[in-house]
């Protein structure tokens, strides 16, 4: 497989682009606290969907309904990242207790982290770290990490974990860590299963992609039977995608890496699909960033890096033509991708609608599908 360099890439130049919709004020919005989706719906494609249809039109359908508004031929491409059991809780030396969120690997058992507290953890300091308290058999070792440096950017610490040899730090956190439920799920019960999408494979997501937690095995065998096929691209959903932005000017926004496989029978799939007349269907915004990140050069291509892509309006589509995702939180990096696709005034429109018609928001959330044919360009 080819290895390109990481991509970075800024979706446009200001020309021809609304000076407002360069504004993070722009992307506020108001939203009731009991919108936000405290558990997901069951079954999975019971979830609402509201289905942009085209420029001006709109409907409220049900997730499952994607069979009867998708046609043969076109394909959907999916996140196949698995969220990582990436929340530990630990101790110092001297017993004060200590959070740790991982959000990156490194290299070999090192990782980018937040730390709680931050300020009082130094390079030198060391953190132990308990097992679940649910686990049959606790395990026979101690797991522990030490703090090498600060990475700036994030306002992070990398930690230098030990693990029995052999083994990496992904292979034990499921007896360590905890799924990391974003922020504003406050009163869940899920399970941690419920955070992952049904076609979750590799490891290494710190967060779950959203929009294919909505499929259920049973939906994806109708599809396919439709002619309705799938592919998959892994991106490991870290820091990039959540970090809020905090400029007024969104130019001046840079995004976090976040590492990117696409394998060459993807590749293939999506070119066989398009020179039939298929539609290229992202299934969420990390799909989006997978695919556009990877066609930066050019046509699209196999690739095997990090993508630190920030698209917003103004932005030149290479590869998705429509586009499945939840929604998202205002100010979000996730909100001006959307928008790049359908504009953002129409978004903000859309977003004001579903609220009124009591649509459940963010990550367990219901899901909006946005069809070729509403796309600005």
């Amino acid at each position: 497989m080819n290895e390109p360099k990481s991509a970075s890439f800024l979706s446009s130049s200001a020309v021809g682009v609304n000076q407002e919709d360069l504004l993070l004020s722009a992307y506020d919005y108001e939203l009731p606290d009991d919108r936000i989706a405290q558990n997901p719906v069951t079954p999975r494609d019971s979830a609402r969907l509201l289905v942009v249809e085209s420029l001006t039109q709109h409907s409220d359908r049900v997730f499952r309904d994607l069979v009867e508004l998708l046609k043969p031929g076109d394909l959907l491409v999916m996140n196949n990242t698995r969220v990582i059991h990436a929340r530990l809780y630990g101790h110092k030396s001297t017993g004060a207790p200590v959070e740790v969120l991982l959000l990156q690997e490194q290299k070999n058992n090192c990782w980018l982290a937040l730390v709680k507290p931050g300020r009082r953890l130094l390079p030198g300091a060391e953190i132990y770290f308990e097992p679940k308290s649910t686990l049959d058999e606790p395990p026979n070792f101690i797991l522990s990490a030490k703090i090498l440096d600060k990475d700036e950017a994030t306002n992070g610490r990398i930690l230098q974990f030990e693990v029995p040899e052999g083994k990496s730090l992904i292979q034990v956190l499921e007896q360590f860590g905890h799924v990391p439920l974003p922020p504003y799920i406050k009163e869940s019960q899920s399970l941690a299963e419920q955070y992952q999408t049904v076609y979750a494979k590799t490891p290494g997501s710190v967060a779950a992609p959203t929009a294919g937690l909505h499929f259920t095995p049973e939906l994806l065998e109708k599809l396919t039977a439709k002619g309705i096929e799938q592919t998959f691209v892994t991106l490991h959903i870290g820091v990039g995608t959540f970090r809020p932005v905090e400029v007024e000017k969104i130019t001046s926004h840079q995004m976090h890496g976040e590492w990117v496989e696409i394998s060459q029978a993807t590749v293939a799939k999506i070119q066989e699909a398009k020179a039939k007349g298929g539609r290229i269907i992202a299934v969420g915004t990390t799909a989006v960033r997978s695919l556009e990140g990877a066609a930066q050069n050019g046509e699209l291509q196999p690739f095997c890096s990090q993508t630190e892509l920030f698209i917003y309006p103004g932005y030149k589509w290479r590869v998705v033509e429509g586009l499945i995702t939840n929604f998202h939180l205002p100010r979000s990096s996730l909100m001006m991708l959307v928008s790049a696709l359908i504009g953002r005034k129409r978004l903000l429109s859309l977003y004001e609608y579903a609220i009124a018609q009591n649509y459940r928001f963010y990550s367990f959330g219901d899901a909006m599908l946005i069809l070729p044919e509403a796309r600005m360009n």
